[in-house]
Parts: structure tokens; C-alpha cells; sequence
């Protein structure tokens, strides 16, 4: 009879030989000469019961464990978060919600984790997401919970891990959960992070995300380590009834006298190595092209540079500046988010306008106590370089400023979100971009929109 193992991160299959089953019917089983047995990756191993099932073939389980828990929870799930959970269920418990930064991913999570009742593994990608997860299933569930990560390791029945953590123990403790959650899925698309998945044996996977697509394509190998996208709404789905309804607001400001003479002499140094060169920055392939050659071609790193110095230039203008002054003036009364692209900026912004700043540079302690005055209404406004756009949870704010950002769908959706948690007075959220007019600045706004 076959007997199913795990066994360092991957599904051992003993007895494959005197079986009627044949190797090359299972699912990515091959057969390990060193022990005499065959093997598949651990994520394979609902597909090979689920084969070994249909061919009637006898087989004991060693992976499976009968552990069980009893939960429940709190929560009153809206509508939408329902029809996700029961599409995610509809898919054999495997797959992706798409769902906007406030739409409560977290709660759908719970919910299905209480619903499975099976030892459960939450992976998100930091420190802050680690408490703030760990947190919320211990009052939840009133349960010990594991944590991998921040300096502990120690697992429990439901165990919460950093992605690089999990990526450390995943061959060790894989066979230990019937469900793995993956927050903010997007980042096990890195070549790394994805051996997390493939050594988990867990059938039930859940992954939770605002924006799924990757501009390197790996989403599609999510697909199959993790499940499809089996749910998504978008903000203007559940804007204005499930989240505040929202407005954004282009401000286009003017680069100065010397800013736009030393802008276009770095842009200009820039294009007109891409022309001798033949680059067009197209796709990010060029882009690479041009970093390689920087490490062996002066000019191609002068080009580098230069290009830094001219995103720095309209990224930074005094112009920007002085029009927040404006807008924080404007809106005395609200909750107000800065969003920069450069530290320097941020510190700036902080010494001119008395905001308090968060950086990568800002230490944990610190950046949870300016946070903790904003929830409470200490700090009315805060000023912060890309650290608050994702795996932080930020305090309810109305009014949020990008001075400057990247591209990125997904970064633009993040910072969006940070705005759109319902109102207990009703009011409409609003982003203001302000974005230096005749530079590249316009079209990278253009395109993360």
C-alpha cells in the first residue's frame, strides 16, 4: 500500500513500486534513487491525493493531520466579503482575493480560518504586519499563537511568519498546516519567497492582496502555487457605500528658473545616451541593459546618474513645497498623509511645516508612537517617504498629499487606500497629486493611474 509523508519540504511516497499507481500519473512525482522512494514537491500533495483518490488507489496519509480547532469570531462580514469567501471555497479552498487596502482582507481571513478549523499558518511581509496579525487572532480567538519572526520562534496551532522567516522554516514545519495564508500575496512572486509555497504541504491556501498583477509577469506563477484570482472588487466598487467615496485632484506646479535649467540638462545628458545607444526604456529589460553597462561604461553611468538627478529635481521641487503649505492650511480640520519619494524631502517637509516624519530611518518604537498620537488625534498630519504604503496599519486619516511617487499601480492603490476607511460622519476622502508640469513626472502620473 502506498503511505504518504512529509518529508523536508517535499511529499514522500513510499511503496510507489509494488503499487498499481504509476509515477508519471501523480503529479510532479519523481523517483529518488538515494532513498529508494518518490518524491514530489510539498505543494503537490492535495493533487496527489486528489489523483490517487480517482484511481482508487489505497494509500495511508501520514501528512494529513486530524487536528481540529474550534473558533469563532466577531465579525459581521459585509456582503462582498462573504461572496469572496464562498468563492474561494467554490475553488477548493485555494486562491486569490483581490481587495482594496480598508476592505478588511484581514476579516476574511479569520473567517476562514474559523470556518476550516485546521492548524493555520499567516505569512505576511513585516515586522509591523507580524504584531498587528498576531494581535488581532489572539483576540479574536482567544488562543496562543505562534510567531516566526521579530526575534521569536515559536509555533503554536495558528502561527503567524515573516516572509523571510517562513522562508527559513518552511522545509522544517511544512507538514504542520492544513491552511497557509499568504498577506499581500503579490511579494511570493519573488524568486525566493516562491519556495515558501512549494514546501508548504498546507491544501488550503488563501491569498489576499489589493493589486495581484506583477509587472514581471509572476503572478501567473502564483497561479499555481497559490490558487487563481477566485475574487476581486475595486475601490469604486465599494467606494461610498463600503468605503468612503472618494475624489482626486491633480495639482500641477512649475519647476523654477535654475531647477528647470539644471532638470533639462540632466534629462537632456539622459536621452541622448538612449539615442546613441539605441535604449528606449520601453521595458524594464532596457533599463537592466543600462545598469549592467553603467558598471563598465562611464557614460552609460554618467547617463545613470543623470537620470537620478533629473527624477530627484521634479520630485523635490520648491514649488511642491510651498504648495502643501497651502493644502495643510486648506485643511486645518482634517487628517492629513504626505506621501514623498526621498527621505530628504521628508525631513524637510517636517522642519518647515512641523510634521511629524516617518522614514525607513525611523525606529520602531518611535514610528509606532506617531502613529499611535495620530489615531488619537495628537497628530493631525504626518509626512512619510514609501514606509506607509504598505504592511503598516495607519490610523483613520481623510486628506492625503503624494508629492512624489513611483509609477506603480499598485503603490498609487495603497496610498489611496490609507484615505478610504468609512467615515463616522460620512465624509468623502481626498488625494491630492501634485505633479511637476513638462517632465517625465506627468507621465509616470499618468501611468500609475
Amino acid at each position: 500500500m502506498l503511505v504518504l509523508r512529509f518529508e523536508d519540504g517535499t511529499i514522500r511516497i513510499e511503496g510507489l513500486e509494488e503499487s498499481t499507481a504509476r509515477a508519471e500519473s501523480l503529479p510532479d512525482v519523481v523517483w529518488d534513487d538515494r532513498g529508494l522512494v518518490a518524491r514530489a514537491p510539498a505543494f503537490r500533495y492535495a493533487d496527489i491525493r486528489r489523483a490517487l483518490c480517482e484511481s482508487d488507489t489505497a494509500f495511508e496519509d501520514h501528512v494529513r493531520h486530524e487536528s481540529t480547532l474550534s473558533l469563532s469570531h466577531s465579525y459581521d462580514l459585509r456582503p462582498y466579503q462573504r461572496d469572496a469567501g464562498a468563492a474561494w471555497r467554490d475553488n477548493d479552498d485555494r486562491g486569490v482575493v483581490e481587495l482594496p487596502t480598508g476592505a478588511g482582507k484581514t476579516v476574511l481571513a479569520v473567517d476562514a480560518i474559523a470556518t476550516l478549523g485546521v492548524p493555520t499558518l499567516v505569512v505576511v511581509p513585516t515586522i509591523d504586519l507580524l504584531t498587528q496579525w498576531r494581535r488581532e487572532l489572539e483576540t479574536e480567538f482567544e488562543v496562543a499563537v505562534g510567531q516566526f519572526g521579530g526575534g521569536e520562534q515559536t509555533q503554536a496551532r495558528i502561527t503567524v511568519s515573516t516572509y523571510d522567516s517562513a522562508y527559513l522554516r518552511a522545509e522544517a514545519v511544512g507538514g504542520d498546516f492544513g491552511l497557509v495564508v499568504f498577506d499581500e500575496v503579490h511579494h511570493l512572486g519573488g524568486e525566493g519567497y516562491r519556495d515558501i509555497a512549494r514546501l508548504l504541504a498546507a491544501p488550503a491556501r488563501l491569498g489576499l492582496t489589493a493589486t495581484f498583477e506583477r509587472s514581471d509577469g509572476a503572478h501567473e506563477v502564483l497561479e499555481d502555487l497559490v490558487g487563481p484570482k477566485v475574487y476581486e472588487a475595486s475601490v469604486d466598487d465599494l467606494a461610498g457605500e463600503h468605503l468612503a467615496a472618494y475624489e482626486i485632484r491633480r495639482i500641477e506646479v512649475e519647476l523654477g528658473p535654475e531647477e528647470r535649467e539644471a532638470y533639462e540638462e540632466a534629462q537632456g545628458t539622459f536621452v541622448d545616451y538612449l539615442k546613441r545607444s539605441n535604449l528606449s526604456l520601453a521595458s524594464g529589460s532596457d533599463y537592466r541593459k543600462l545598469v549592467m553597462r553603467s558598471g563598465t561604461d562611464p557614460e552609460a553611468r554618467e547617463a545613470l546618474l543623470a537620470k537620478q538627478r533629473a527624477r530627484r529635481i521634479m520630485m523635490n521641487a520648491d514649488a511642491k513645497v510651498d504648495t502643501l503649505g497651502r493644502l495643510l492650511d486648506r485643511h486645518r480640520g482634517d487628517r492629513v498623509i504626505v506621501f514623498t519619494a526621498h527621505t530628504d524631502l521628508v525631513y524637510r517637509l517636517s522642519d518647515r511645516y512641523l510634521l511629524p516624519a516617518i522614514t525607513s530611518e525611523t525606529g520602531a518604537s518611535e514610528r509606532q508612537e506617531i502613529l499611535d498620537r495620530f489615531r488619537e488625534g495628537t497628530y493631525s498630519r504626518v509626512v512619510a517617504a514609501n514606509v506607509l504604503d504598505e504592511g503598516v496599519d495607519v490610523p483613520d486619516a481623510n486628506v492625503a498629499v503624494v508629492l512624489a511617487g513611483s509609477g506603480s499601480e499598485r503603490e498609487f492603490t495603497q496610498r489611496l487606500g490609507r484615505i478610504l476607511r468609512p467615515k463616522s460622519d460620512g465624509r468623502s476622502a481626498l488625494l491630492y497629486e501634485v505633479v511637476t508640469e513638462e517632465t517625465a513626472e506627468e507621465r509616470v502620473a499618468d501611468r500609475r493611474r
